[in-house]
């Protein structure tokens, strides 16, 4: 593994790791690096560099944590800056991308596996459009009003640490549904394309909220003058993934797909809450899949349920 700095010439630093490409091209970096150093091109564009190969350093370090001292010495306004270029990204070309290879790939489905692929796919951008609206529209405003000394109201990092959801959840269900779950006439160049995207989505937005998580918290908490948060260490994917569902997880999976809560569950198949709980662990372990809406989707693609159960 190559060490970043900021002595290196930004052509070696790119070579490291193809993916910083995109970086690059989201800090408005733009035209041949020449011989210049990583320093040298932030200069040029105004951007701090160590902020700079810290962002790099996460997208090509895995499990790199950065210590209080790397953080105390990176610009938290060169963070925003990643941070609301990455939101302009991921809506304005990534999901454009992702969206018409989507309907190019499912052609050859069923109507009701195109309507519910293509429902579920829009429930997703409307989360995402959501959840950035709010960075866009509260945190980071807040954040550029403390680096301007103003005190900022009742908000606070604790605020946001409690209100910032997972994003990549419905998009790693997606993910899971395209490779298992649609039917083989929708197989070749068209999956491979969409499920490229989206592996590449998936990563981005990974490196993208751990970032958040586990620079822009603990930096703005200094910033207000706390203690900043311990770092934040990601789970690990569950071993089992794969396995066959069995004829009560299928039943109890049907139930979950057609809305009802876990108790109305037990009661309609006869079984303890408890054996319901675990039976959708088990459901969620196998298939991989941890939305409900996820579920919900597994399930039509799988005639496990009907689309007339929904009208």
């Amino acid at each position: 593994m190559v060490h970043l700095h900021k002595n290196m010439k930004m052509s070696e630093l790119v070579e490291s790791n193809y993916h910083l490409l995109g970086i690059v091209s989201r800090l408005g970096i733009t035209g041949s690096f020449s011989e210049h150093t990583v320093e040298e091109i932030c200069a040029r564009y105004s951007l701090d560099a160590d902020t700079f190969v810290l962002i790099c350093t996460v997208y090509s370090s895995k499990g790199y944590k950065p210590t209080e001292e790397e953080l105390r010495r990176c610009s938290v306004a060169d963070i925003l800056r990643y941070l609301h270029n990455s939101h302009d990204f991921y809506l304005n070309s990534a999901l454009k991308t992702i969206s018409p290879a989507l309907e190019r790939m499912t052609e050859p489905a069923s109507q009701v596996q195109q309507k519910v692929i293509r429902h579920f796919f829009d429930s997703y951008k409307a989360e995402l459009i959501k959840h950035f609206a709010y960075e866009e529209e509260t945190v980071i405003p807040y954040v550029k009003q403390l680096l301007a000394g103003h005190a900022a109201g009742d908000f606070s990092m604790a605020v946001f640490k409690d209100n910032h959801s997972n994003i990549e959840e419905s998009l790693s269900d997606l993910k899971n549904l395209i490779m298992k779950s649609l039917p083989p006439e929708c197989d070749g160049a068209g999956r491979l394309d969409v499920l490229s995207n989206i592996f590449h989505l998936q990563e981005d937005l990974e490196h993208h909220t751990y970032i958040e998580d586990n620079i822009l918290v603990p930096m703005v908490e200094m910033l207000e003058g706390r203690e900043p948060s311990p770092s934040f260490v990601a789970p690990v994917p569950g071993e089992h993934e794969g396995e066959v569902l069995s004829d009560r997880e299928k039943e109890v999976l049907s139930e979950v797909a057609r809305g009802y809560l876990n108790k109305e569950i037990a009661d309609r198949l006869n079984i303890s809450i408890n054996t319901v709980i675990t039976h959708r662990k088990n459901i969620t372990r196998k298939t991989g899949i941890k939305t409900t809406p996820g579920l919900t989707v597994y399930a039509l693609l799988n005639g496990l349920v009907d689309l007339s159960s929904f009208e």
